[in-house]
């Protein structure tokens, strides 16, 4: 008899230890297999679909990109050299007004023929720019644009509309639909003395009411 008590203890307690363990295993598996496990094969099935379809849409993703800096090297690919290109042009116009300055020089054999000269190149460069589909902005009499001028003076006219430019310092330059460099420019500036008696007249019109 006690033998068959003790027999059933034992079967009893591997038992208990036998449903620990399962139990264990149960709250240690990943909650995604678990989760798998319950899903039916459609539902596998549209998991994989929807993951091709996002795979796709990166994929398509990355070959837009591409495609869009190929092309931007394409259109765009003498962007810097186009750049420091200008730099020349400044200096051929700022050789020329040299001379043209200079009164000793003025009256000198062959001024007429070294100024003209420059002048050819000149345009001869900005020619060539505009082949390549660089062209300057035009900027005297329109109002400053922050996309394309940058203000580097203000000159008072009381003629002018404030925001005008009425000088230009330095070409600026767009290469298709993008700035090159923007013009520097000077913009008009109301003086303040008609500032001052546009106040004081209304001031008077204010106390004859």
């Amino acid at each position: 008899m006690e033998k068959e008590k003790a027999e059933e203890q034992y079967n009893s307690e591997t038992k208990d230890v036998s449903n620990k363990e399962k139990e264990d295993t149960i709250q240690s598996s990943p909650n995604d297999d678990a989760s798998d496990n319950k899903k039916t094969p459609e539902d596998k099935i549209t998991d994989l679909e929807e993951k091709l379809v996002r795979q796709y849409a990166e994929m398509e993703n990355q070959r837009r990109r591409y495609e869009k800096e190929k092309d931007d090297a394409f259109e765009y690919g003498g962007f810097t050299l186009a750049k420091e290109t200008l730099n020349l042009i400044d200096n051929l116009e700022r050789s020329k007004l040299t001379l043209e300055n200079d009164e000793d020089l003025k009256n000198s054999e062959g001024f007429d023929k070294i100024v003209g000269h420059l002048e050819i190149i000149y345009k001869d460069m900005l020619s060539i720019l505009k082949r390549n589909n660089i062209l300057a902005i035009e900027c005297i009499g329109k109002k400053l644009d922050p996309n394309l001028h940058q203000a580097m003076m203000e000159i008072e006219d009381e003629n002018k509309e404030s925001g005008i430019i009425l000088q230009e310092i330095q070409k600026g330059f767009m290469m298709k639909d993008r700035l090159l460099r923007p013009s520097l420019v000077g913009v008009a500036k109301k003086t303040q003395k008609k500032e001052q008696n546009t106040d004081e007249n209304k001031e008077k019109n204010n106390e004859k009411k």
